[in-house]
């Protein structure tokens, strides 16, 4: 059997997934994989136990369509299934949800049946073959009338999924059941027909210890598939919280999969927002809380921006749709946890390589143990049950249900709280994390920016107003936040040309009459760095204005140079600021929270920004962030978090700009806050969809939480099969024990996973 690599490798073709059913443990997992590593075309495969998908990335020789066609008869072979309506394309993930329910009830309700059916005749079974009082003439023919159908029919989704992997040469779960209770009933039978000949003597027939043992692994199989179905129960939920309809402006009702970009629809009070879209006409609060986390309503007027998904609580909207389909923000947080559910952690490996010759290793310790218990002992017997114990207790269902299940309750938590993790590497990068770097602008601060004052020298007021409306003009032309309130505050304009900005620092322009002698001027708009001359009053504006917190715009002209080449600001005269503009950022409510919360967690925290060190050290202490680093070009950003990791920090990133993206990817885990820019996102291991900075404390805390959830099944697993198969193999355990002890480590496994779904995070009301 071939495992998949630890590292895939980079292909330029789209991973193709298909949905499996009917996998019972990470060995039937290992087995799809093997088989579907071996076709032709396929690079790299994973099949994930927990979701029931296999994931192949292809070299880009094959087309997609014939790979599925190989995809699915290999799957059939190997005695699994794949759902007749996956395709290369595939279902939608709403469909393929939808499926898995389905799939999920279905499965229930066969184990039901089959361990119902077990049950009833198992019982009385026990009853004749371990009850001396019992037992009339003739009571093993009955005992065989009655093991028979459950070995048989009961054990034959073991039984069928054993033959499959054998056709393959590989061994599963499936194959420990079938040779141990087959082995019962045939050793029982050759005994009781041995009796009816005459031979065999007093040798003793084992047909409850078949019966028993596949009625308790059915027993543990119901309650697992049942507990585990809940795990999958957020990530359905976020899918299928959509409107089934839209009402549109003229009052007709259309399906929501016939709503089309700038289409207008309307939500009234309690009525679900059809997809993403702007408000055009009223206000209302809105429950965002399936994908924010957020408990509170947030009210929205005219202009604010509505997911679709969420509900219009007590006002009526009308909106026009910016997003439909697949590219709505809910599809795309189902879509980004679908594939970080997908995705294998690279603790999962060694459960992989276990996996893969785990069953092997046990029918050679179960020979083993036959042999040895004849050649010590000569009690076949006695051989026979011990042989049997090894091969049911080892059955690795805890092993294979450790670390996905985890990922899957975990992820589908963070939907619910408004964390999305981009993949299961992003889990475990967290353990390591000792530095958080925040920053500034609409992560620590709200991003909204106004203009506090604007002030030009000289005394004609005039003149000076027609300056600031100059600096506003060429601000128009920019779309930093500070520009745009500058812009947004004064809306005269003056014709501009040559646009240019000066990365990090600020924007120059020639603006038609903005000479003191009133022709043309370039305007130059930014930092203090740029300037070479600042006047006494505009620096006591500008200092006073850092002070509290507020951000110093300078401004000043120089005669137009006709043209605005690489060299200008070098062969422009002396460039004095004649102008200074005070801009305000209120820092969030919740900052200071989160900051304490960052030191909850053993984190260094530093505020990262561009602004100027007075006005950032003011904000820092606002928050209770002790450590600044400020006036760094967007550009050396990426840089810092390079020199904080030569220090022999492990960086976690915190942005939301365009300008944050390289920072975010070099660090050791970005997370980016989702009311940012989609850049940014992209460059994230983790995306906050609420702005709220408590949310990101909550995305750490979640990912170590699920991190030592995993770490907890994989121990316990581990010393659940190494402590009981030598009890086992020395006959200290029944088969009968080993079939429920065997159940019950599965299902410590799903509960313990289960519990990440009372994960409440730094943003739950505390008493």
């Amino acid at each position: 059997m071939t495992a998949a690599p630890d590292t895939a490798p980079e292909t330029g073709a789209a991973p193709l997934t298909l949905p499996v059913e009917g996998m019972t443990c990470s060995s039937c997992a290992a087995t799809i994989q093997g088989g579907l590593s071996k076709l032709d075309g396929v690079a790299d495969a994973t099949v994930n136990f927990a979701t029931r998908r296999a994931t192949v990335r292809t070299d880009g020789t094959i087309d997609p369509d014939a790979l599925a066609e190989m995809m699915r008869t290999t799957i059939a072979e190997l005695g699994y299934q794949v759902p007749q309506s996956a395709g290369s394309d595939g279902p939608t993930l709403e469909e393929e949800h939808a499926q898995h329910a389905a799939a999920d009830t279905a499965r229930i309700a066969d184990y039901r049946r089959r361990f119902l059916v077990a049950a009833v005749l198992t019982v009385p079974l026990m009853l004749i073959s371990m009850v001396p009082a019992w037992q009339f003439s003739g009571w093993e023919w009955v005992a065989l009338a009655l093991a028979t159908p459950v070995v048989g029919w009961s054990a034959w989704p073991f039984h069928r999924a054993t033959i499959g992997a054998a056709r393959h040469r590989a061994t599963t779960m499936d194959t420990l059941v079938t040779i141990g209770t087959v082995a019962a009933w045939s050793w029982s039978t050759v005994v009781l027909l041995g009796h009816a000949w005459g031979a065999l003597g007093h040798a003793h027939v084992y047909f409850e210890t078949g019966a028993v043992i596949v009625t308790l692994i059915l027993l543990g199989k119901w309650m697992e598939v049942r507990s585990s179905a809940r795990a999958g129960d957020a990530i359905r939920a976020l899918s299928s919280r959509q409107a089934s309809t839209a009402t549109l402006e003229d009052g007709t009702v259309i399906e929501r999969s016939a709503l089309e970009l700038g289409m207008r629809f309307i939500t009234r009070p309690g009525e679900i927002i059809a997809t993403d879209g702007v408000v055009v006409d009223g206000e209302a609060a809105v429950d965002a809380s399936l994908v924010t986390g957020e408990s509170v309503p947030v009210r929205v007027v005219e202009g604010g921006e509505v997911v679709g998904g969420t509900v219009a609580t007590d006002g009526t909207l009308t909106v026009e749709a910016t997003r439909v389909g697949s590219e709505t923000m809910l599809a795309q947080i189902a879509r980004m946890v679908d594939e970080a559910q997908t995705g294998r952690a690279r603790v999962q490996r060694l459960a992989d390589r276990v996996a893969r010759i785990f069953v092997p290793a046990v029918i050679a310790v179960s020979a083993f143990t036959l042999v040895a218990w004849l050649l010590v002992t000569g009690d076949a017997g006695a051989a026979f049950t011990a042989a049997v114990a090894v091969l049911i207790i080892s059955c690795p269902c805890a092993l294979g249900l450790a670390t996905p299940l985890a990922i899957m309750v975990g992820t589908g938590r963070g939907a619910q709280l408004g964390v999305l993790v981009k993949g299961p590497e992003a889990l475990e990068d967290t353990r390591d994390v000792t530095t958080i770097v925040l920053d500034k602008t609409g992560t620590v601060t709200e991003g909204r920016m106004t203009l506090v004052s604007a002030t030009a020298s000289g005394e004609d007021k005039d003149q000076a107003d027609a300056f600031l409306d100059a600096v506003a003009s060429v601000e128009a032309r920019s779309e930093h936040p500070i520009a745009q309130a500058i812009a947004a505050a004064r809306p005269a304009r003056i014709p501009v040309k040559g646009f240019r900005a000066l990365a990090g620092s600020g924007v120059v322009a020639t603006v038609k009459g903005a000479a003191v002698d009133g022709g043309n001027a370039d305007v130059t708009v930014g930092a203090r760095r740029l300037f070479d001359e600042i006047p006494d009053a505009i620096e006591a504006l500008a200092v006073e204005a850092e002070r509290e917190g507020r951000t110093a715009v300078l401004a000043g002209r120089t005669p137009a140079t006709g043209g605005l080449g690489t060299d200008v600001l070098k062969a422009r005269p002396a460039l004095v600021a004649e102008a200074v503009l005070v801009v305000s950022d209120a820092v969030k409510p919740t900052s200071r929270e989160a900051v304490a919360a960052f030191r909850e967690l053993g984190l260094d925290v530093v505020l990262l920004t561009g602004d100027n060190a007075r006005a950032a050290q003011t904000v820092a202490e606002e928050v209770g962030i002790e450590r600044v680093i400020a006036e760094v070009l967007p550009g050396d950003k990426a840089e810092v978090i390079r020199e904080l990791q030569a220090e022999g920090a492990r960086v976690a990133m915190v942005g939301d700009g365009i300008n944050d993206a390289p920072a975010l990817a070099q660090a050791d885990l970005g997370l980016a806050v989702g009311t940012g820019t989609d850049v940014a996102r992209e460059a994230s291991d983790l995306t906050i969809v609420s702005g709220d900075l408590r949310a990101a404390a909550d995305a750490i805390a979640l990912s170590r939480r699920t991190l030592s959830t995993i770490r907890g099944n994989l121990f316990w697993a581990f010393a659940y099969n190494t402590a009981a198969i030598p009890l086992a193999a020395l006959g200290i355990l029944n088969p009968m024990i080993a079939a429920a002890a065997m159940g019950g480590s599965s299902l410590f496994v799903v509960g313990n996973s289960l519990r990440l779904r009372r994960f409440a995070g730094y943003r739950a009301p505390r008493a």
